[in-house]
């Protein structure tokens, strides 16, 4: 509905596809009833309630910019968007469709809460297995509350968990993904990061494999901000351009190193735990030994800050890091290395990168594994 209280033909239809949609979402609610005896019926329900809450509030984004009512400064922003939106299909090959078109203000920093948990003495994630999606690592939440509630759960069980602000995730091109009010104020390169990487899961998804979905994401982000950030320093037809657009390109440079360095950390602490918890040891061993390699990791992390001058964009995740936070890191970077070399084969040519990736979400995981040269951890459950 526009503002005046007239209706487009175009919103109708909308309205109307979104009705089926409602419709098939509460019958994948009455199968997971079915299967799963009610056990989870609430976590769906909040989970199909707070989606579609958020995509019925989403508008067209040239109705956004034309509505008098819009501040200049998210105008802006759109209009970033949109050009980042048209590079994405026409520069990267991803899918042109209608994610990214519409715009919706939710109102909150973050769209979900996703919660993810280890046992006390694993460093693999607990799986949560869903019709139509597979399996994933983590449970999602439209409300901190509600995570924060589910966290407690895992803790008093005696795991570790670790609760992390989304401002976006993908429908894997079963509905159209706006644009929300939680990232579109992102500096430019996180907006392009974030753009990229979401559209990807629409490229390939292998069901129940976040490591790997998740990690071929991030490898095209990184190339699509790296070739984004080329063009807007080399084009004058562009903002920024010259000087400006080569500025922008040093400060990704600093922050992808950041990044890197900061998982790379984080990965190596992971290892040395996994190494920990497959050593012979009883509880109370292990639990000394576990609480030392943390009070290390924050040493190091305080060491790799100073190198940075002080640089604080990862404080807040440090804090009450455990064995789910650093399952967290994980699972969006396990198979970077791998996934990156398979691009640098391809002549870093995406569509043939694409097309490779298709092929192994094809395969089993085992399969996808051996074809890396590694070999499977069990997942806990």
């Amino acid at each position: 509905m526009t503002r005046g209280g007239g209706v487009s033909f175009r919103e109708t239809g909308a309205r109307r596809c979104l009705s089926r949609q409602r419709l098939l979402a509460a019958a994948v609610i009455v199968l997971s009833c079915l299967v799963s005896g009610c056990s989870t019926i609430a976590y769906y329900a909040q989970a199909v309630s707070g989606h579609f809450e958020m995509i019925g509030q989403a508008r067209p984004i040239d109705a956004v910019e034309r509505d008098p009512m819009t501040p200049e400064r998210l105008k802006q922003r759109l209009a970033l968007a949109r050009a980042i939106r048209e590079f994405a299909s026409r520069e990267l090959g991803l899918p042109d469709n209608g994610s990214y078109r519409r715009y919706a203000d939710i109102g909150r920093p973050f769209v979900v809460w996703s919660v993810f948990s280890t046992p006390e003495f694993s460093i693999e994630p607990i799986e949560h297995c869903f019709p139509v999606a597979g399996c994933v690592v983590y449970r999602g939440y439209y409300a901190e509350v509600d995570a924060r509630r589910e966290a407690a759960r895992e803790t008093v069980q005696g795991r570790d968990a670790y609760v992390g602000g989304v401002p976006a995730y993908s429908t894997l091109g079963w509905f159209d993904d706006p644009l929300l009010s939680s990232f579109v104020f992102q500096p430019e390169v996180e907006l392009a990061r974030l753009i990229f990487h979401e559209l990807a899961h629409q490229v390939a998804f292998a069901s129940s494999d976040s490591v790997f979905n998740e990690s071929f994401a991030s490898v095209v982000e990184e190339e699509g901000v790296r070739r984004w950030l080329v063009r807007r320093a080399g084009s004058p037809q562009t903002l920024p351009a010259g000087a400006a657009g080569a500025a922008s390109f040093q400060q990704y440079e600093i922050a992808r190193a950041r990044r890197h360095a900061f998982t790379d950390l984080l990965l190596g602490y992971q290892a040395r735990l996994k190494a920990l918890f497959n050593s012979p040891g009883d509880d109370a061993s292990r639990r000394s030994s576990k609480a030392a390699l943390y009070a290390a990791l924050a040493e190091d992390y305080a060491r790799l800050k100073a190198s940075w001058d002080g640089f604080p964009g990862y404080d807040r995740i440090m804090v009450g890091a455990n064995n789910a936070l650093l399952a967290s890191v994980a699972s969006y970077n396990a198979l970077v290395p791998a996934l990156s070399e398979l691009l640098d084969r391809q002549r870093r040519d995406l569509p043939s990168f694409y097309r490779e990736v298709q092929t192994l979400a094809r395969l089993s995981k085992a399969e996808r594994l051996k074809r890396f040269g590694l070999k499977p951890d069990p997942v806990a459950r």
